[in-house]
């Protein structure tokens, strides 16, 4: 396969599995990733993952605003197929129409299910107890094409979105090296999406993060896990945010929702309907992220309990 030439599109570190693949199996001529962003508080601008590897690697890079910018750019390339993973643009339909082999997506989820561009958050939010990898052609609609292969993924109730982010792109790499050569040699399979199946995984909007103390410790437990690292869910306490990376369920009935109920050795509780969610890992606005543990030290305990959030 090394006579075929690919052009890859990604841009978070999830996509770098899916690149690495193709440096190692095709003759990738180009990579395309967004353009890099202002980091930290003194904004500095530091290259995308994909970015990072196109220099290290010495692969044309590219970071147009739109895509669609560079529709002859990709024409002079002449790609005989272009891959996709995690870009964060939809592709317009005449760059689609470019390669002999097509457009190919390594997408996030069992399609139908999660369309979109937030599946691996989402199907976590949702408290869904699978998910996996679909390599799928990619066409005009979102994630609506005719898919190749999907694997399975487990989600377990410790993993959060790095940790299943990491297994589902591992996922993808494996599978891509499984099906490039069947579809180079015209031997793949091309499987229709039943759309009445079909859900949709809408990226996270700021809406998204604030937690809701007023539902389930399961709803509550999950959005968490499946916003963690980034962007995390928050609340808001003494008018100041409160991001939290860690927590666990427990059980203990609770008066109503939404107040800080219990003081453990490990974190405070706050109250759901159905019990109560531990904070055991959490950042106030303006500070660095702390334990529980830690953060129960440098505060009056008692000042603590019965406060209400949000």
């Amino acid at each position: 396969m090394q006579d075929k030439r690919v052009i890859f599109m990604g841009t978070p570190e999830f996509a770098l599995p899916i690149v690495n693949c193709l440096y190692e199996s095709v003759n990738l001529i180009g990579i395309i990733s967004q353009p890099n962003k202002e980091v930290g508080r003194k904004k500095i601008i530091v290259d995308t993952p994909t970015a990072a590897f196109a220099k290290e690697k010495g692969v044309h890079l590219m970071q147009p605003i739109k895509v669609r910018e560079i529709t002859e750019e990709i024409k002079e390339l002449n790609p005989d197929m272009i891959v996709t993973c995690a870009y964060g643009q939809i592709v317009p339909e005449e760059i689609l129409n470019i390669p002999k082999y097509g457009c190919i997506n390594v997408h996030g989820s069992l399609l139908p299910k999660y369309r979109g561009g937030a599946p691996i958050q989402r199907a976590i939010m949702n408290g869904e107890e699978k998910t996996g990898i679909t390599i799928m052609y990619m066409d005009k609609g979102m994630d609506t094409g005719d898919m190749i292969k999907k694997e399975e993924v487990e989600i377990e109730e410790t993993d959060n979105l790095e940790t299943l982010s990491n297994k589902l792109s591992l996922c993808g790499e494996k599978l891509l090296r499984e099906v490039l050569p069947t579809i180079f040699a015209g031997t793949n399979e091309r499987i229709k999406q039943n759309d009445d199946e079909a859900t949709l995984a809408p990226i996270i909007k700021k809406t998204d993060e604030l937690i809701d103390f007023n539902q389930t410790k399961e709803e509550v437990f999950n959005k968490i896990r499946g916003l963690s690292p980034v962007p995390a869910g928050y609340f808001m306490m003494d008018n100041k945010r409160v991001k939290v990376y860690e927590s666990y369920k427990k059980d203990e009935k609770t008066k109503e929702p939404s107040i800080i109920s219990n003081i453990y050795s490990d974190g405070f509780a706050i109250s759901t309907t159905n019990g109560e969610i531990v904070i055991t890992k959490l950042q106030v606005e303006g500070k660095k992220p702390s334990s529980g543990k830690d953060y129960l030290n440098g505060v009056k305990k008692e000042s603590l309990l019965n406060k209400r959030i949000n």
